[in-house]
């Protein structure tokens, strides 16, 4: 067979290993049986709440299983058919059947990436903190582009993207900024973006035309509902209202009406400006502490199954996750994966989806890459 052929054939079937293998396919066949015989019990509807959260676990895992099985069967028959026409000398049927591969490997891959994001609320909406590093006016500039290309990939997305809190830098860029993302499986996607960024380039503010290196971090957290409980005590919590920032004018806000809430025990701390009520700004910040300390909780048990330190670290060196070089030439790299982009124009405008998918394999398959970072 072709060596174009055999590339995408071994592409497909590490898909499809890779989704096997995190579902535990026999278990997962047998859950599926155990779902199907609990749909058809009219019992389970005593119970609505109960009945929705089986309903939607059958749903992922039919669709799961229903994708791989689908994928097989045309990868099997694909190849059958290229090994025919290769022998019978079919040269463009031969062609057709690569083509029809490489659809197909493009297809397990999408897949693949919509079954890794089952985790318990990988469906649910996203809160993206930024944060700029030391450096100044630079590291600011970094944060606010940082900013714009979440802003951008949730929009290629269709999630919504809503302002939650900002505090503008002095000379240009901001400080932080919180994003909310709203829509289907935003925080799954968003999930493995946590961490340091590092940016090299000539820097705009350096009238020697230097090159300069930046840092920001980034923090991703799911938004969760009132089902899931978390313990906040009034005892450890200091509430803080300040006035809210704004470019003046009209929306300008001229009361002590943004808030801000410390949850003493972590250090966690989360705000909320972009209502005018002190109140409803309050409520925000209230939802935003308890994402943040569900998240928490995910975390630990995340580090002890896999003995990975994925806390929270210095914005500096040595602890980035990937690396945008603009000059002197043109580089994106992954450092916990290896996967890399020669466009960061298109990167810094939203282009993060191989990042992600790669990322999120990585946390299945708990393979490390050992990955040199760029000059």
């Amino acid at each position: 067979m072709r060596a174009e052929a055999q590339a995408q054939l071994d592409q497909i079937d590490a898909s499809l290993a890779l989704v096997r293998r995190f579902l535990d396919w026999d278990r997962a066949l047998r859950r599926l049986d155990e779902l199907n015989n609990r749909v058809e019990d009219p019992k389970l509807w005593d119970d609505p709440k109960q009945a929705q959260a089986v309903m939607q676990e059958r749903r992922r895992l039919d669709e799961a299983v229903a994708a791989v099985n689908a994928i097989s069967r045309e990868r099997d028959d694909t190849a059958e058919l290229i090994e025919m026409a290769e022998a019978e000398g079919d040269a463009d049927m031969a062609d057709d059947g690569v083509r029809a591969l490489a659809e197909l490997a493009t297809r397990a891959d999408a897949d693949k990436v919509r079954a890794l994001l089952s985790g318990e609320v990988d469906a649910n909406n996203s809160y993206v903190e930024v944060n700029a590093g030391a450096g100044g006016t630079e590291s600011q500039d970094w944060a606010e582009m940082l900013q714009r290309m979440y802003t951008r990939w949730a929009e290629r997305r269709g999630l919504k993207v809503e302002l939650i809190d900002h505090h503008s830098g002095e000379q240009a860029g901001i400080k932080s900024a919180t994003l909310l993302l709203k829509g289907e499986n935003a925080y799954g996607y968003a999930k493995t973006e946590s961490g340091v960024h590092r940016l090299v380039r000539i820097s705009p503010y350096d009238s020697n035309a230097r090159r300069h290196t930046s840092f920001a971090s980034v923090w991703v957290y799911p938004e969760i509902d009132d089902d899931i409980e978390v313990d906040v005590q009034d005892k450890d919590l200091r509430i803080d209202t300040y006035r809210s920032s704004g470019a003046g004018g009209q929306h300008i806000n001229t009361t002590d009406s943004a808030v801000r809430i410390t949850h003493l025990p972590t250090g966690i701390v989360v705000a909320c400006q972009n209502q005018r009520s002190q109140h409803k700004n309050k409520a925000e910040a209230f939802k935003q502490l308890r994402a943040r300390l569900y998240e928490h909780e995910l975390r630990k048990r995340e580090e002890e199954a896999n003995a990975v330190n994925a806390s929270k670290t210095d914005i500096g060196w040595g602890h980035q996750i990937r690396s945008y070089v603009l000059q002197p030439y043109q580089l994106v790299k992954d450092l916990r994966t290896g996967v890399t982009s020669t466009s960061p124009s298109d990167v810094l405008d939203g282009d993060l989806d191989r990042f992600m998918a790669a990322a999120l394999s990585q946390r299945v398959t708990g393979e490390t890459v050992e990955v040199e970072d760029v000059d």
